[in-house]
């Protein structure tokens, strides 16, 4: 062999083992292409840690409110334990015609409450953890009266209009337990009565 075909056989070889490093995907990146890691990492916790504040709802306090203007303490637990429900729709639909959800049942007592939300919460979490790229970047439409309201991708939708909609009303929650002197569990961080949530 020459030196000049022993030169193109080592670059023929050196370039073969490139295409091959280019070919498999390292753990990592294989990581990276699961959208429900990547965008909703956060979703396992946000749903524990509302549970957690779910349970302090006392029974027999359904009609209390802090303000007149304020939705009653039943109106905003059973609204809370019903979003996954609405998560669920995004996932599996493209186009949601507000107003168009049938009215839901009223609880019996939070053991009821608790149990719509263990349903649809699993079952979200599931739709969510079998999403793929081209569902998660997907239009998502909110129509009203037969014009579009929102329009948006559904992982963007699903940020907004469930993560962030969900711990918005927690929140509230929070209060209507201080103000009924139940103590109030920990969220991101500890709370005047406890300590941070458990990991």
């Amino acid at each position: 062999m020459t030196p000049k075909s022993a030169t193109s056989t080592a670059k023929a070889k050196k370039a073969s083992s490139k295409a091959k490093t280019k070919k498999a995907p390292s753990k990592s990146s294989s990581k990276l292409q699961d959208p429900a890691k990547l965008l909703f990492g956060d979703m396992e916790g946000e749903l524990r840690t509302t549970r957690r504040a779910l349970e302090r709802v006392p029974n027999g306090k359904d009609d209390w409110r802090p303000h007149p203007k304020s939705k009653s303490l039943d109106e905003l637990a059973t609204h809370i334990a019903q979003l996954p429900g609405l998560g669920i729709r995004i996932v599996t639909q493209d186009l949601f015609e507000g107003g168009s959800a049938p009215p839901q049942p009223k609880p019996a007592d939070n053991a009821a409450r608790l149990k719509i939300f263990d349903d649809v919460a699993g079952e979200f979490q599931r739709l969510v953890n079998e999403l793929t790229w081209d569902q998660a970047m997907g239009t998502w439409t909110l129509m009203f009266q037969g014009k579009p309201a929102i329009q948006a991708p559904r992982a963007e939708i699903l940020r907004t209009v469930m993560f962030n909609h969900l711990a918005h009303h927690r929140a509230q929650l929070g209060v209507y337990l201080r103000l009924l002197n139940i103590s109030v569990p920990g969220t991101y961080g500890p709370s005047a009565d406890e300590g941070p949530p458990p990991r």
